[in-house]
């Protein structure tokens, strides 16, 4: 299928790619763009731009030359406690202790992604309904090349989805790596940046103001109008936005799948922030095991699915994958794993990703791994 696309791309057009790429680059780190630059490099839609806190309202992000949407919703900066109190039903050691943590505003999925969003850019379906069209590639098409023709997941060895649910359903088995690569091409795609949340932006989204041990309260016995788990989910994933959302308006942030943060798995990495604000943290991934995933999934019992809990990777997620070496992209025995997306308010400089955003080892060989 990729070898059909790249056919299609004029020798021209592969030229001019690399200066397209970095056009683009240049718009997410914030440079300044003129005119001409803006209306070829950022998708049209009015409903997404702000430039203050109050201007933030909920949005649909396009994908274009799809009839998918991504559904976006305001999260305002502040602070709060993050970790759960010792006294918590089914709280861990890792969940402590509790410190305060300063966020500032973003914008999240009001859903998971879904395997309707994901599979644009795994097996380049955009693409191909540009050229049923006869549209020429706009300057954004040809910057999410990038980050989809000339890098994207090999073809997957078996149904990602195990028979579980496809359209409307959350996205699988992706690697950390291949979850932000997405990021990668979606920003190209619109011109808008974006990313995988921090553990603490996630967390904050997740209490959206609540203290208890979920963002409905203390009792379990309400979980079943909030959250997919595995004494009600008949062992599978659902679609998502079934349940009621919390407060900010997010859906399946208790259970469903799993969702990849940015972070490494520390369990001890609370400890530094004890006795006062952490400014926005992350820590930085040095090693592929353990990163975080967090709001537990419908494989877990109600505990797993609090607000404070917390999840490390491991290798034994890719121990049925039948690749040598493992493929960067999947983990084949994580279908309990997706991720969602956030847009900062402010973004990020070239500087900033460099040192914070997008600081991250091992470095991974896109191109040249499986």
């Amino acid at each position: 299928m990729k070898s059909s696309v790249l056919a299609r791309i004029s020798g021209k057009q592969a030229a001019r790619l690399g200066c397209v790429a970095l056009a683009a680059t240049a718009l997410w780190f914030g440079s300044p763009l003129r005119a001409d630059d803006k209306d070829s490099l950022v998708l049209p839609l009015p409903e997404a731009e702000a430039s203050k806190p109050e201007e933030m309202k909920p949005y649909a992000e396009k994908i274009e030359h799809t009839r998918v949407t991504i559904e976006m919703v305001p999260i305002p900066g502040g602070e709060f406690v993050m970790g759960s109190p010792e006294s918590e039903e089914g709280r861990n050691d890792d969940e402590g202790p509790q410190h305060k943590v300063k966020i500032d505003p973003f914008w999240m999925g009001k859903y998971e992604i879904t395997w309707d969003a994901f599979e644009i850019w795994m097996f380049d379906l955009d693409e191909q309904r540009r050229q049923l069209r006869k549209l020429e590639p706009t300057a954004r098409d040809k910057a999410a090349l990038e980050y989809q023709i000339y890098s994207q997941p090999t073809p997957p060895y078996t149904d990602m989805t195990f028979g579980m649910g496809k359209k409307g359903y959350p996205a699988i088995c992706m690697t950390q790596f291949a979850a932000k690569i997405f990021c990668k091409w979606l920003s190209a795609k619109t011109g808008r940046y974006y990313r995988l949340p921090t553990e603490a932006e996630w967390e904050y989204a997740c209490r959206a103001g609540t203290t208890t041990a979920y963002s409905f309260g203390d009792d379990m016995d309400d979980l079943d109008d909030y959250g997919w788990y595995f004494d009600n989910s008949d062992e599978a994933y659902h679609k998502v936005g079934q349940k009621k959302p919390n407060p900010f308006g997010l859906y399946d942030m208790h259970g469903n799948v799993a969702e990849w943060v940015l972070d490494q798995y520390d369990p001890k990495a609370y400890e530094k922030f004890s006795g006062k604000v952490a400014d926005n943290p992350l820590v930085n991934p040095t090693k592929l095991y353990p990163r975080v995933v967090r709001g537990g999934s419908w494989n877990d019992d109600p505990e797993m699915l609090r607000s404070a809990a917390r999840l490390g990777s491991t290798e034994e997620w890719k121990k049925q994958d039948p690749q040598i070496p493992k493929s960067i992209w999947y983990h084949t025995d994580a279908d309990f794993v997706g991720f969602r997306i956030v847009r900062p308010l402010k973004v990020p400089t070239e500087q900033e990703l460099k040192e914070k955003w997008e600081k991250s080892l091992p470095v991974i060989d896109r191109k040249g791994g499986r």
